[in-house]
């Protein structure tokens, strides 16, 4: 059997180095395409991956060869692009934020059942090693009961181009909140109950939140915060989680995605000055890192789309964290706490 045919619509940054690179690492599937309108975009794909060019999505779509199509494309058009792929019979991978709402979230869903193809969301952060290692530790018994997480990503200055653009799904909230808020759902699997944010616009430059703080309230009294910010030149500890058997704190970002971008994924090495700390008060351990490993995102859509697996990144879960951040902004608007009710993974 030859391996499913994948397009990659959007050959910017995300379509370039994570999308198109990563597809191109996966044994088990072949890329085939990209997708662009911009004619120097297509003449430099076909000469950097090698494969053939689409000059739109309605051009990939008429290709019967296709199998998948893969969105990396700006936030606001994941939801009509997904439900157009579908309907015309492709599996989709969507980048994140799968959509920015919830009505557009269960959209998508509902044509993915319609049509029987596969539907996922490039959620590579579940492989990152800082958020393994959070996860290794809780499978060790050393968090005890977790009970708090804070998650931060931070930076200073507003970004440009369609990313400054609230309408067009821009902020930190949407982009790298959309990572913060699945990893939380995730470690928290339990009924979510309800949300509350509060959000600043201090930047003139942009209309996008200059900063976000998510709060998330799941049954049993667990909490998890989300933190992002444009005006953090100094940034919180990415993770600083709680348990009733010890806390765990740790600095600096996976390094994949630098080494990605250098095309060598396979190189990248935590910095031990970012080792993750473990303490309960009489003990304190500087934990091993859990290697990442982004690649097992499209090995395991390649394994799904021929039903060799379940995808690892399941509709029921990603709809959790939409919901969340849908009750975020509507927090945010009316400075209330949101009741929501989204069922336990």
């Amino acid at each position: 059997m030859s391996n499913p045919k994948a397009v990659v619509v959007g050959y910017g940054f995300a379509g370039k180095c994570f999308h198109s690179y990563l597809v191109g690492l996966a044994p088990n599937l072949d890329l085939h395409g990209i997708a662009s309108r911009d004619p120097e975009t297509r003449k430099r794909a076909e000469s950097e991956r090698g494969c053939r060019t689409y000059e739109s999505l309605e051009q990939v779509l008429d290709d019967p060869t296709v199998d998948l199509v893969v969105l990396a494309t700006p936030n606001y058009v994941h939801a009509d692009q997904a439900v157009q792929a579908l309907e015309a019979g492709k599996h989709v991978v969507s980048d994140k934020v799968m959509a920015l709402n919830l009505a557009d979230c269960d959209h998508m869903i509902a044509a993915a059942e319609r049509s029987g193809k596969m539907l996922t969301v490039f959620q590579n952060r579940r492989w990152d090693g800082d958020y393994l290692t959070l996860r290794q530790a809780m499978d060790d018994g050393l968090m005890g009961d977790l009970r708090w997480a804070e998650m931060a990503w931070q930076g200073f200055g507003a970004w440009g181009g369609w990313r400054g653009q609230k309408d067009k799904g821009g902020g930190k909230l949407y982009d790298l909140g959309a990572h913060l808020i699945d990893q939380l759902v995730m470690l928290f699997p339990q009924r979510i109950e309800s949300v509350y944010a509060k959000l600043h616009y201090d930047l003139p430059a942009t209309d996008t939140e200059s900063q976000a703080l998510v709060v998330v309230n799941f049954a049993g009294g667990a909490t998890g915060i989300c933190d992002t910010s444009s005006l953090a030149a100094i940034s919180k500890p990415r993770f600083h989680a709680f348990g009733t058997g010890g806390t765990f704190m740790k600095h600096g970002l996976d390094p994949q995605e630098k080494a990605m971008i250098a095309a060598d994924i396979d190189s990248a090495v935590e910095d031990p000055a970012h080792y993750a700390t473990w303490s309960n008060g009489k003990e304190t351990r500087t934990l091993t890192p859990v290697p990442g490993r982004w690649r097992n995102f499209y090995e395991n859509v390649g394994d799904a789309i021929v039903g060799r697996a379940e995808p690892a990144v399941t509709l029921p879960s990603v709809r959790r964290a939409i919901g969340v951040i849908d009750a975020a902004f509507r927090s945010a608007d009316t400075g209330q706490v949101i009741p929501v009710d989204f069922p336990a993974l």
